[in-house]
């Protein structure tokens, strides 16, 4: 997930714009689960402190950056939060921001108290909450109320900016909490994490032990920063699938599927049942065509193989983008 540091500088888009439906009649509800979910993978809980004119502002930001081409999947997560907040948008992205004080306070924060986050981003939103308590509160708009927002915002997403740690060179970070003992709160928090961190591949291998002369391989991948890889090993034990592989360099933790069986037995019909609203359900249908075509043993026949190769060039980056319109 991107970290978004520049949200005050984007032209607002109206309604009109967007082609945004009635929240009421044609829009489908998602699961709270789901947008905790999704959140995690894609949501950033901001902190602006700016000088203006020789005085601090203080905002708060909720938001979520994507490829415009998930334009609806936005308009989806607006719905479900009654439709506060706005749209930004610029050059291939579209970013869905809540900046009231009022609408943070009674719809942003009691969603995540009741539906928490689950990776380290609830660190993030545990020290941002407790920014707008501070505002609530105008505690802000006071001298020693500002130090103890900077000293907040030094422990949140990437801390301070050289900026502020000029402005505040005397500034000490509170520590920052620690999320610990992990478990998956159920399949609607899976569906919105993989929606923001999931990938679907198709792999055409090389091979000379195989008659046709290769070898097709399907891969379901979640990703994540290593500080979150006790909550990828839960998703093995959730699942009971599938093996997690930290990388250090990166450094990143992955949650891998490769095994077919697991594809037919688990995989397959979890998101045949929970299923993804954005445009990585394209991707989706792609991959589960060529499940059935491997299912089938179609792609140990030219023709079967070729028709997986179509296939695999419509999907992921190599796919035309597509208006995607969540009915």
């Amino acid at each position: 997930m991107k970290n978004l540091t520049r949200v005050s500088n984007l032209v607002l888009l109206s309604p009109s714009n967007l082609g945004r439906r009635s929240y009421a009649s044609s829009l489908p509800l998602l699961h709270p689960w789901y947008v905790t979910g999704f959140s995690d993978a894609e949501s950033s809980f901001i902190v602006l402190v700016e000088k203006r004119e020789k005085k601090w502002i203080v905002r708060a930001n909720f938001a979520i950056c994507l490829h415009n081409k998930d334009k609806a999947l936005l308009e989806l997560v607006q719905s479900y939060f009654g439709g506060i907040g706005g749209f930004s948008q610029w050059n291939n992205n579209i970013l869905y921001r809540v900046s009231s004080l009022k609408d943070i306070s009674n719809v942003i924060i009691p969603h995540f108290d009741k539906y928490p986050l689950l990776t380290q981003k609830r660190a993030d939103f545990e020290l941002f909450k407790s920014v707008v308590q501070l505002m609530n509160k105008k505690e802000h708009l006071t001298s020693d109320g500002l130090v103890k927002i900077v000293s907040i915002k030094a422990s949140l997403n990437n801390g301070l900016s050289p900026t502020l740690t000029e402005a505040f060179p005397t500034i000490t970070p509170i520590n920052r909490p620690l999320v610990k003992g992990i478990e998956i709160s159920g399949p609607n928090w899976v569906a919105g994490f993989t929606e923001g961190e999931g990938c679907f591949n198709v792999n055409i291998i090389s091979s000379k032990t195989h008659k046709i002369g290769a070898q097709v391989q399907l891969r379901f991948e979640l990703t994540q920063h290593s500080r979150d890889t006790e909550l990828m090993n839960s998703l093995v034990k959730y699942w009971g699938c599938g093996k997690t592989t930290v990388i250090i360099t990166k450094p990143v933790v992955r949650f891998n599927v490769v095994k077919f069986t697991e594809f037919k037995d688990i995989i397959v019909p979890f998101f045949n049942k929970f299923p993804l609203y954005g445009n990585k359900r394209l991707d989706y249908t792609c991959f589960v065509k060529v499940f059935m075509l491997v299912n089938a043993k179609a792609h140990l026949t030219p023709e079967g193989l070729a028709q997986i190769r179509e296939i695999k060039a419509g999907m992921n980056t190599s796919r035309k983008p597509v208006q995607n319109e969540i009915g």
